[in-house]
């Protein structure tokens, strides 16, 4: 028996009831039907992407247009899991009309059900607007990687009283906006559990202590996909990139031996 469709009704609930929530990142049709099999509640197809799959740097050369691809992608795999957008950098910055617009596009191109903008006081009045269109916002405050170049590099936000109190306050505005939940990033864990005790809404750690609603990794990381990039705060669960380059090198040694296709590989 097929388990209901994660809502955001849920999602509130499961923070009443004190379940955790599980998220993981997505960008295709393959990956996203084993998380969605696994059972992962909320599936966010992140602007990470970036640099995951694409190879940029950093996550803002990321643009609507890929963001609409890879959502559709995502959510044509999925029949349990929520499938949340990232709105990419510029996309709701400019004005309050370009934010409806391109959180309009990635619910009705895309497909999602509900898109995730960073930033607290900022874009609290995006946030209001979006919501009173009707579509469900997810924040992100802490360490927004789409500020990487004015915080310095991926630092840890919210040190010290005065960055706390920011950050606590940035956390307040999304609330206030009518976000249904929010994402924690790089702040210490004492700060972590500090604003998940204090807001109403569900809160998704990522390097936000063990105290959040719940939790999100970039799914790459967790599966061991690059060697060279290993954050304090992910656990890898696997390395799959040594047992991918394993089968690789062995079909390369296979074919250059004459050993691949075999008999049982060929049509009569």
């Amino acid at each position: 028996m097929e388990k209901e469709k994660v809502t955001v009704t849920q999602i509130r609930k499961w923070k009443e009831a004190g379940k955790k929530i599980t998220v993981l990142t997505a960008y295709d049709y393959p990956l996203a039907k084993i998380l969605d099999q696994a059972g992962i509640d909320i599936l966010l197809v992140g602007d990470s992407l970036g640099n995951v799959v694409l190879g940029h740097p950093n996550t803002l050369p990321v643009t609507m247009e890929d963001m609409i691809h890879h959502t559709q992608a995502v959510v044509r795999a999925c029949k349990q899991a929520m499938v949340v957008a990232d709105m990419p950098f510029m996309s709701y910055q400019v004005s309050r009309e370009e934010a409806i617009r391109n959180a309009g596009r990635l619910i009705k191109e895309g497909g999602a059900e509900v898109v995730k903008l960073e930033g607290g006081m900022a874009v609290e009045e995006s946030i209001r607007a979006i919501v009173q269109c009707g579509i469900p916002v997810m924040g992100h405050v802490g360490l927004t990687p789409q500020s990487i170049h004015s915080f310095g590099g991926h630092k840890v936000q919210g040190r010290g009283d005065e960055a706390a109190q920011r950050v606590l306050a940035d956390a307040r505005a999304v609330e206030r906006a009518g976000a249904f939940s929010i994402v924690l990033e790089g702040i210490p864990r004492s700060l972590g559990e500090r604003i998940t005790q204090e807001l109403s809404i569900p809160t998704i750690g990522i390097g936000a202590g063990p105290c959040c609603d719940g939790q999100v990794l970039v799914t790459y990381d967790l599966l061991g996909f690059y060697d060279d990039f290993a954050p304090r705060f992910v656990k890898r669960y696997a390395n799959l990139r040594g047992i991918i380059f394993e089968a690789i090198q062995a079909y390369k040694d296979e074919v250059e031996g004459g050993l691949f296709p075999t008999e049982t590989h060929c049509f009569k």
